[in-house]
């Protein structure tokens, strides 16, 4: 029963740290590759900073495809 109180701990902790790699990720990948066309870019920045990991998870999951079929980057 005590083993398992340290094991959740740390698959907790790396989810944060996955979690938090994710956001940067997505951050640098829009602040890179996205066009800068109207207030896009800064729109989706604004997104993933704001809303943490769920913004970048939506940004990789809606707009990041999109980008790469329009722009191939």
């Amino acid at each position: 029963m005590f083993l398992l109180t340290p094991l959740f701990a740390l698959a907790g902790f790396g989810f944060v740290v996955a979690a938090f790699a994710f956001w940067i990720w997505m951050i640098v990948d829009c602040a890179t590759n996205e066009p800068s066309e109207g207030n896009d870019k800064l729109i989706w920045i604004l997104v993933i900073v704001l809303t943490s990991w769920v913004g970048a998870l939506i940004y990789f999951l809606a707009r990041r495809p999109t980008r790469i079929r329009q722009f191939g980057k």
